[in-house]
């Protein structure tokens, strides 16, 4: 099944839940209803054929509401295909996790947790992956104040002494 044909296929299942289809540079990406992700995501793998979730990650669009796009890139092994997922979240809300639809999601959303602040709802181990634990804020939002971020300084001669 062709990226367009995945984008009609989600169209006429889910109808409003996908609220924009969007085809640039040969690729096709359909943005749905957050609280419909785990449908679209099960539907994708079962009855068309993605059964690769290569990658989760997010973007901070700092000025629109909703701030934040959770994006999915899903592949068919079978048909080598490669087809976007998109859903939209302000800050505050969580997105519900799709480890049990692609269990390498779980990484994947453990990262977005850490570098963003976008919350999984049903994550089974929701905690900071890249940053050590104690950290404060989420380093990949476009408003994080990396000047104030305060790095222990490497050791030099004269403070060995």
């Amino acid at each position: 099944m062709s990226p367009e044909e995945t984008a009609e296929a989600l169209s006429a299942q889910f109808g409003a839940a996908v609220q924009d289809v969007v085809r640039f540079r040969n690729e096709v990406t359909a943005l749905v209803a957050r609280d419909q992700i785990v449908d679209v995501a099960t539907f994708c793998r079962d009855d068309l054929g993605y059964n690769y979730l290569s990658d989760v990650t997010a973007t901070d669009w700092l000025d629109r509401s909703p701030r934040f796009d959770v994006v999915y890139h899903l592949t068919s092994l079978k048909h080598w295909n490669r087809f976007r997922l998109k859903v939209q979240v302000d800050d505050g809300e969580q997105v519900p996790t799709v480890i049990p639809v692609w269990s390498a999601a779980n990484w994947g959303e453990r990262e977005i947790w850490d570098m963003f602040g976008i919350e999984f709802a049903g994550h089974p181990d929701l905690r900071r992956l890249l940053m050590p634990e104690g950290w404060i804020g989420y380093p990949l939002r476009k408003d994080f104040a990396q000047t104030q971020i305060a790095l222990p300084r490497p050791k030099t001669d004269k403070t060995l002494k």
